[in-house]
């Protein structure tokens, strides 16, 4: 069967395919940044550093320097269960994507068939007729004339980049939480052995003050003074060997796996358990990097070829259908030369009234854009103040670390002459306990003071982008 005589099907297709140039999407402009150009400034932030580090640029195993907590993190990496989902939804993103794309081109299919036809009165003379018939084609193929299927795979695609950047802010996340799970056992194991020390230290305390009150040197009074020191000491070793079991199942959790003993924190690390030289006065503009940013923008990104796919709706939707084969009466003849056959039948179709249907999906699209555009801008801004209470917060940790420790030394130094002038006669007993517990409190701040330090590390290193490599 011949519908057209003069335009060849193939030659058809590359006209369509030549004229499939408009796009209907709206030019895409990256908002402005909705917060300052550079860090702030301020007494409660740091100096920049010349040898500073540029934390996207940092692989997590080049920035955590413990080797016990890298190899957790690698753990972590390999077993946990949310980066899996994370993963698994990047390659459903990706399935998406690979159908979208596939709407832009024709679907090429091969058809065979035979007839056979047995009639009284054939101009054959055996009444029999047997028809054989082989083609390739499409069947009713959309050409893409004003960006409709083109913009709908965009948006795919970027939904498709928007899963993996998720997908690097799920990891992201993930090592900084394995990483502050890691230091909170350390400080519990640190607590505990506090803990363990006073504890000893109150009951030489209690032992002596129950000996002077049995020579009638010391009042009840003062023995019930020191049991209550001691007796906190022990509630305190209690509490913290909870703690320390409590922590190694988050870690386990986090890890996906039971941690090897030997990758376990026995104490708080004296030393950094991550590099230390992170920039403090980075442009706004690093932010972004930050994968939790990119993926906001790559949804903005979709948003905008969405209304594209919108508009072109409004356009007519013309389609082809095309075959190419041969025909004959006998499968002998089937490839013969002069039983070839070809059809090329396009239509078109153009919305008259659909009742605001069209319309409605576009109002939809933008609305849809103008949300991403708000997300967007709430992701910059929340990174920026992610980063800007990190630095306040490095800012003066260095001078709170020394009046701690200084506060810590004088405290220790203080019980030892109290508890001298006790033993000696020359002070009372409410002396030394006051002493004691300072000392308790001291020792306590200084460890969570230590703890905060290297989580606050840990946290300029994630609000900066970093731990992707």
């Amino acid at each position: 069967m011949r519908t057209m005589n003069k335009i060849k099907p193939f030659s058809a297709a590359a006209l369509a395919l030549t004229l499939a140039a408009c796009d209907m999407a709206p030019r895409y402009v990256r908002p402005a940044l909705p917060v300052a150009g550079a860090s702030p400034q301020g007494p409660a932030y740091p100096a920049g550093q010349g040898q500073a580090i540029v934390p996207a640029d940092t692989g997590w195993r080049d920035f955590f320097v413990d080797p016990r907590l890298a190899r957790v993190i690698e753990t972590s990496l390999a077993h946990n269960r949310d980066l899996r989902v994370a993963l698994a939804n990047v390659e459903q993103a990706r399935a998406q994507y690979r159908v979208r794309r596939a709407d832009i081109f024709p679907t090429l299919s091969a058809n065979g068939s035979a007839t056979y036809q047995d009639t009284p009165f054939s101009q054959v003379g055996t009444g029999r007729t047997d028809i054989y018939s082989a083609s390739v084609g499409v069947s009713a193929w959309e050409i893409d004339l004003f960006g409709r299927l083109r913009n709908l795979s965009r948006a795919a695609q970027e939904q498709y980049f928007a899963s993996v950047e998720n997908r690097n802010a799920a990891q992201t996340a993930l090592i900084a939480e394995v990483a502050n799970a890691w230091l909170t056992m350390a400080a519990d194991q640190e607590r505990l052995r506090i803990a363990r020390d006073l504890e000893k230290a109150f009951g030489q305390t209690l032992d002596l003050t129950r000996a002077r009150f049995a020579k009638g040197i010391a009042s009840e009074l003062e023995v019930r003074q020191a049991q209550t020191s001691h007796d906190q000491a022990r509630s305190d070793i209690a509490e913290a060997t909870t703690l320390v079991v409590q922590d190694q199942n988050a870690l386990n959790l986090l890890a996906g796996a039971t941690v090897a003993g030997e990758d376990l924190p026995a104490a708080m690390p004296e030393g950094d358990v991550t590099l230390s030289g992170l920039p403090a006065d980075l442009p706004s503009t690093a932010l972004l990097r930050r994968p939790d940013i990119m993926a906001a923008e790559h949804q903005l990104l979709a948003a905008n070829a969405n209304i594209g796919a919108a508009r072109a709706a409004f356009f007519p939707n013309i389609s082809l259908t095309a075959a190419f084969g041969t025909l004959s009466l006998g499968l002998s003849n089937l490839f013969k030369s002069g039983s070839d056959t070809w059809s090329v039948a396009p239509s078109a179709s153009l919305p008259i009234f659909d009742f605001g249907r069209n319309r409605g999906n576009l109002r939809y699209a933008r609305a849809t854009y103008d949300a991403m555009v708000a997300t967007y801008e709430k992701s910059v801004q929340t990174g920026f103040r992610e980063v800007a209470d990190a630095l306040a917060r490095r800012g003066t940790m260095t001078q709170q670390l020394e009046a701690q420790t200084s506060l810590r030394d004088a405290a220790r130094v203080s019980y030892r002459l109290s508890e001298a002038r006790f033993r000696a006669g020359i002070d009372p007993f409410l002396t030394t306990l006051d002493a004691q517990r300072t000392l308790y409190n001291a020792e306590r701040s200084l460890l969570a003071t230590r703890l905060s330090r290297a989580a606050n590390m840990v946290e300029l290193y994630r609000a900066m982008g970093g731990g992707l490599k």
